[in-house]
């Protein structure tokens, strides 16, 4: 029995617990939900990849505007060699690199998308 001591709050309303999980169905997707073969997006992977074309071009572009080679005549001795670094053509083509790669990589994904399936639905064995 419980003990019945002052101060001691007794709880009569509350049940054991329960040790049995719900399952709930996964429900089918709608006429109009979206499903994994889409066909369309395989357009949306080849225009990025165009992109991605015009931009690794302009990174180098901006990359060579960024460094500049100087080169100084000095009698009887080789000439002094300096090379400049101008951060905002470099920074801009760091970026115009990154933006390629991501735009790779959901074309990558896009392409997945158009041409996956999805599996069927694994049917449990009954147990005997």
């Amino acid at each position: 029995m419980r003990d019945e001591r002052p101060g001691r709050e007794k709880l009569t309303g509350v049940t054991a617990a329960t040790v049995e999980t719900e399952t709930v169905p996964e429900p089918e997707p709608g006429p109009g939900a979206p499903t994994l073969h889409q066909p369309g997006r395989a357009l949306v992977a080849i225009g990025e990849v165009v992109l991605v074309a015009l931009l690794v071009p302009l990174a180098v572009w901006c990359w060579n505007r960024g460094v500049l080679h100087y080169s100084f005549p000095v009698p009887d001795r080789p000439p002094l060699e300096s090379t400049r670094f101008r951060g905002n053509w470099i920074g801009a083509s760091v970026a115009v690199v990154t933006v390629a790669g991501v735009l790779l990589l959901d074309a990558v994904r896009q392409t997945v998308l158009a041409v996956r399936t999805r599996g069927r639905k694994q049917v449990e064995e009954p147990g005997v």
